[in-house]
């Protein structure tokens, strides 16, 4: 049994059936790759990882307990953290200040910041926050409002905000959009990195191939909100009914 287990999963919105008995096992430890082409249900299917939307029918299981129907301080609390699409920061605070941020909120969810020189336990709190930006070599930029940054070091800041949190599984929605070929293979170093050093599971939905083959242990093709096949990535190249429903010349 894997640390992710999705089983009989459906949703609809409406007439459009958006997830057809979609099954998903990830392993601890192992980078999975979610893929498909546009309309395929790769955001609706993540949406349920983490609760934003309940399934009409099935189950999504985090290490033995449900997710769904929690909150996403729940989440959370549950070792789940999320990396967006475009990334989520204060881009008037300063790289300390958003690796902060996640230490000051409370276990109902709610949220107030305070200038971390009030803790008791600040040296703490900056040490952990200085260990995690060195860990993303972000540690030069510590003082740095985070506004004026490139896509990519706010996509550096956004993952060492989840692991401020210490998650257990990292979900990732398609982390090198927008970005330049260098800022991506920086990315894809980063997320080996992150996945050896500290163990965490990852879930990846990407349409860069190139990320995908260069991170994932296992794949799954999505077709029309309905899984076409999972395996690994040698037979994800070469599997026929892959290469005609999506791959095509990406895969190679």
């Amino acid at each position: 049994m894997g640390i992710l287990e999705v089983k009989g999963v459906n949703k609809r919105f409406g007439g459009l059936q958006a997830l057809g008995d979609v099954n998903l096992s990830v392993a601890e430890n192992t980078v999975h790759a979610i893929i498909g082409p546009n309309g395929a249900g790769k955001s609706t299917l993540l949406n349920c990882l983490v609760g934003k939307l309940i399934p009409d029918t099935g189950s999504v299981m985090f290490g033995g307990q449900s997710v769904l129907g929690r909150k996403p301080h729940e989440i959370n609390q549950m070792g789940i953290s999320r990396v967006f699409q475009t990334p989520e920061i204060f881009g008037d605070l300063t790289v300390l200040e958003n690796i902060l941020i996640p230490c000051f909120a409370k276990r109902d969810g709610s949220f107030r910041m305070h200038a971390y020189e009030q803790f008791a336990n600040e040296k703490e709190l900056i040490a952990k926050a200085d260990a995690i930006l060195e860990d993303v070599n972000m540690l030069d930029k510590r003082d740095m409002h985070s506004a004026s940054m490139s896509r990519g070091d706010k996509r550096r800041l956004e993952m060492a905000m989840c692991l401020v949190q210490e998650p257990r599984l990292l979900l990732l929605d398609e982390p090198t959009a927008g970005m330049a070929r260098a800022d991506t293979n920086n990315t894809i170093d980063l997320l080996k990195e992150i996945n050896e050093k500290r163990d965490i599971t990852m879930c990846i939905i990407e349409h860069d191939m190139h990320v995908v083959f260069s991170l994932a242990e296992r794949i799954t093709v999505l077709a029309q909100g309905t899984p076409l096949v999972e395996d690994t990535p040698d037979n994800i190249k070469g599997n026929p009914k892959v290469q005609e429903a999506y791959l095509g010349e990406a895969a190679h």
